[in-house]
C-alpha cells in the first residue's frame, strides 16, 4: 500500500513539472506575441450616441476607437479612462494591459508548480517517516 502512495506522489510530481514547463512555455510566447502596449488617459467622447473613446499616443498622434460591448459597463458614466493602447498602431486599445488568457494559463503554470512542489515534499516526508 505505501508504494502505491508513493508512485502517485512521483507521479504528481512529474505531471506538476510538465504542466509547469508547458504552460510557462505558454505564457512566454502569448506575453511575447501580445507586444508592447502603453498606458494613456483617454476621454469619453458620447456625442455621437455610442461612446468613442479618444486619446493621444507617445508620438503626439490623436487616435480613437469604439470599445467593446463588454467594456461598456466599465465605462457606465465616466468622462476619462485608464486606456492601453498599441505601440505602433492606429485606433487599438483595451482596457487592461494584459490579455486575460495570459493571466489565466499563468496561474494555471503556478498551480503546476504547486502541485508539484506539494507531491515533491509529501514524497520525501513520507520516505523520512517510513525510516
Amino acid at each position: 500500500m505505501d508504494h502505491t502512495v508513493d508512485v502517485l506522489f512521483e507521479i504528481f510530481s512529474w505531471v506538476g513539472l510538465g504542466g509547469f514547463l508547458v504552460l510557462g512555455a505558454a505564457a512566454v510566447i502569448l506575453w511575447a506575441l501580445d507586444g508592447t502596449w502603453m498606458p494613456a488617459e483617454a476621454i469619453v467622447d458620447r456625442d455621437s450616441g455610442e461612446p468613442i473613446l479618444r486619446w493621444f499616443d507617445g508620438d503626439g498622434d490623436a487616435n480613437s476607437a469604439v470599445p467593446a460591448s463588454a467594456d461598456l459597463v466599465a465605462l457606465s458614466s465616466r468622462t476619462t479612462v485608464t486606456i492601453w493602447y498599441r505601440h505602433g498602431w492606429r485606433d487599438r486599445m483595451r482596457l487592461t494591459p494584459r490579455r486575460p488568457a495570459l493571466r489565466a494559463v499563468m496561474i494555471g503554470a503556478a498551480a503546476m508548480l504547486a502541485l508539484a512542489t506539494v507531491a515533491f515534499v509529501a514524497g520525501w516526508v513520507l520516505l523520512a517517516a517510513a525510516g
